[in-house]
């Protein structure tokens, strides 16, 4: 079984939060911390007891109906101002709803896609943490302990990545919520897993097993440069919708889908040496940092 240091032995001097990120372009690190209303909800028991209603299905639902609808509107200006999104990174137009706004598109010029296939590239804009799977396919996510097998419901599938990478990005509400192909190649296997809705956060890693609990998705992809690739998407609190296009072939680079509102989390397997992780990621993930990257960056090379 692998573990990682909860110690951040890079960062010593730095106060612990929730978590620490480290942002690649400004070579700093930062502190990312649970909301007020996260805490009460995750941290006490009354809240906990309405977590068990807003974790349902049918609430994630009906909250995802309101953001549909034009009432929801209202919310945008505050949220742009609050999260400090760059708008002008964004193609210009009149929304709808807030679900219109949050799954908005970015500009081509605001995400430049390398043209070196030997690359591996980041599907989204997120923070990254990468994990080696062992030999029990057993890995840690926020001090829970996961395997393949559990999160894909298929000990086959599970069994053929041993000794890959787990790349785990977490898509927080600020973030850019389309996501890409990193790769050339064809759709192999889609699968969907029905669950519950929690947030993606760290406070509920802490208490939850969140990524086997949750609703989610995944397609297994035979690729050009990286062999076969399982790709999925977590659906977190009320995300009522994960929107993907299915393809029967799809291009490097080409968008997959969207995460309708809420923090999502995307999860890539990698088979054992096909993918070389950056050595800064490899070494923030074991000090159980994470670091930002944003979509189509390189976070790897191709291996053999």
């Amino acid at each position: 079984m692998y573990g990682f240091s909860d110690s951040y032995e890079c960062c010593s001097s730095l106060p612990k939060g929730e978590i620490m990120i480290y942002n690649r372009k400004t070579k700093e690190y930062y502190e990312e911390t649970g909301s007020r209303s996260l805490l009460f909800l995750y941290e006490t028991l009354f809240g906990r007891m309405i977590l068990k209603l807003l974790t349902m299905r049918w609430f994630s639902l009906l909250g995802g109906k309101y953001m549909d609808s034009s009432l929801s509107k209202r919310r945008i200006p505050k949220f742009i101002s609050q999260n400090h999104i760059l708008m002008e990174e964004y193609e210009e137009k009149e929304y709808t709803s807030f679900n219109d706004f949050f799954t908005r598109k970015i500009k081509p010029s605001s995400r430049k896609l390398s043209q070196d296939v030997s690359l591996f590239l980041s599907p989204a804009d997120a923070k990254l943490t990468v994990y080696p799977i062992e030999k029990d396919t057993c890995f840690w996510i926020k001090n829970s302990c996961y395997t393949v097998e559990e999160l894909l419901q298929d000990k086959q599938l599970a069994e053929h990545y041993q000794g890959g990478y787990c790349f785990l990005y977490r898509l927080g509400v600020d973030d850019y919520h389309r996501y890409s192909y990193i790769d050339n190649g064809t759709s192999m296997k889609r699968k969907k897993i029905r669950g519950v809705f929690h947030t993606v956060q760290p406070i509920a890693c802490k208490r939850y097993k969140v990524f086997s609990e949750n609703t989610r998705e995944y397609e297994v992809l035979k690729t050009d440069h990286f062999s076969t690739i399982v790709q999925m998407e977590i659906g977190a609190l009320l995300v009522g919708k994960i929107e993907n296009t299915p393809k029967e072939t799809f291009k490097r680079g080409e968008e997959k889908g969207y995460f309708c509102f809420g923090g999502s989390t995307i999860l890539l397997l990698v088979e054992k040496d096909r993918v070389i992780p950056d050595s800064d990621i490899l070494e923030n993930s074991r000090k159980d940092i994470e670091t930002r990257v944003y979509l189509y960056e390189p976070v790897g090379r191709k291996g053999l």
